[in-house]
């Protein structure tokens, strides 16, 4: 019997670890779940027969490498930080890794490692990125198979409270990590538009927005998603004048979340002594310029920001809590940790709401062989969660881990080294399944005058 360690049991995990139960009959494996919350962990086995859980300490070593020793298989759901640290653990026991996370430098030079070994190490193998890179590699090889040229490309991922679950003043829903909300646009973002490389600093990053039709939905605001231009090698689209890569929210987000950066409240390297002896407004105070004015925090808040002491903005971040008398209640002592625990309380699905996950890719494509006639292809994609059950985040973020898996374990994917699904052999197999599970892409194909 094959052993699959999953680690990490938040709100990514479930629906893959469900999953993953309920093919270990016909797949003959066994499903351990760790995490430091073991609560979380028995809520995700339920109590099946194929399945155990484990408290799980990622920094202690010998349990780290103990549990990694007894799997074929790490799908790994814990936070970005701990991605290196557990690959280095899968490659020295030989065993294979599957991660949601993004490849970054570090990773990628463990490949000559992983291929020595015979492992496969596999990242961003979730939604955004996952899904949205396999689903595009698709397209641009479709393209290229009937003789275009792609000139232009642009993607854009989002996971939102479905229209009518859109209930709070900010439309949005944490239903995945609040950490990488507060910390989205941390490094900045560049992008390629029509041949100009375009470069945002982190508080730029939320003041270059521009609209986006949701096919089904309505306009959305978009922002740019940190380095677009790593994406004209990996889809090999090095000849292309825009390549952009998004991030869809509902309109009117991206002015408050500016304002929120620009005041720093996002900054998680900065310790705060005692924070918890003090208010929201003690907390937002200190990251005002001192004060000799006897205006209240608003005014001086709004005058700082140079924007109107009642308008929206002001009127969003007084519902967030940021004015509040209460004691701030945090278990990190940065502002960016407070941010992440208010955005946890505040930020909820109504009862019974539902999330969606939306991708959408538009590309322009050139066909010389056809009078260079152009097309603008637009491919999107939307799930929704179910109402009290699982989530479209969790859906979508855990399917693609769990067919990898099945793939790794039963022979179909034989391939070793430090991959992303951009590669043909993870795309082409996964791709298949999850449309056989529902989530699919709607194209829509029109011809651009004059190109």
């Amino acid at each position: 019997m094959k052993n699959i360690l999953v680690l990490g049991a938040g709100q990514s995990a479930p629906y893959m670890i469900n999953y993953l139960l309920e093919q270990s009959e016909k797949y003959r494996w066994f499903v351990t779940v760790g995490d430091r919350n073991i609560n979380l962990a028995r809520k995700a086995v339920n109590r099946h027969p194929k399945g155990d859980v484990i408290s799980f300490d990622v920094n202690d070593a010998e349990m780290r490498l103990t549990q990694i020793e007894k799997a074929d298989v790490v799908i790994n759901f814990l936070p970005p930080t701990f991605q290196y640290l557990l690959a280095l653990g899968c490659i020295s026991r030989g065993k294979h890794m599957i991660t949601a996370s993004y490849q970054d430098d570090r990773m990628h030079d463990l490949e000559n490692d992983a291929h020595r070994k015979g492992v496969l190490i596999l990242n961003e193998m979730g939604l955004d990125p996952g899904i949205d890179h396999m689903s595009a590699m698709s397209m641009i090889k479709e393209v290229k198979n009937r003789g275009g040229k792609i000139t232009s490309f642009k993607s854009y991922g989002s996971g939102l409270p479905a229209p009518e679950s859109a209930t709070n003043p900010l439309k949005y829903a944490i239903t995945w990590n609040p950490r990488n909300v507060v910390m989205s646009g941390e490094v900045g973002a560049q992008y390629l538009y029509k041949g100009q490389i375009k470069i945002l600093p982190h508080h730029e990053v939320f003041q270059r927005t521009w609209v986006v039709d949701l096919e089904g939905v309505g306009k959305m605001e978009a922002y740019p998603n940190r380095d677009s231009l790593k994406y004209q090698s990996l889809f090999e689209l090095n000849h292309v004048h825009t390549m952009i890569r998004g991030t869809l929210r509902y309109p009117g987000w991206s002015e408050t979340w500016l304002q929120i950066v620009r005041l720093g409240l996002t900054n998680e390297t900065m310790h705060i002594p005692n924070i918890c002896k003090y208010t929201y407004r003690d907390l937002v105070e200190m990251f005002l310029p001192l004060h000799v004015s006897s205006a209240n925090i608003e005014h001086r808040i709004a005058n700082f920001l140079n924007i109107s002491p009642t308008g929206k903005i002001m009127e969003n971040l007084s519902w967030l809590g940021l004015f509040s008398d209460e004691l701030v209640q945090c278990q990190g002592d940065t502002a960016a940790a407070v941010l992440e625990d208010i955005l946890k309380k505040k930020l909820n699905l109504p009862i019974d709401g539902k999330d969606m996950v939306a991708i959408v890719h538009e590309m322009d494509a050139e066909f010389p062989d056809q009078n260079k006639k152009t097309e603008r292809i637009t491919s999107t994609f939307i799930e929704y969660g179910e109402a009290g059950g699982f989530t479209a985040i969790a859906k979508t973020v855990g399917l693609p881990a769990a067919i990898a898996a099945k793939l790794i374990l039963t022979g179909e994917l034989p391939i070793s080294g430090c991959h992303i699904p951009t590669h043909p052999a993870v795309y082409s197999k996964v791709l298949p399944e999850l449309n056989q599970a529902g989530l699919t892409f709607v194209e829509k194909v029109i011809d651009v005058e004059g190109g």
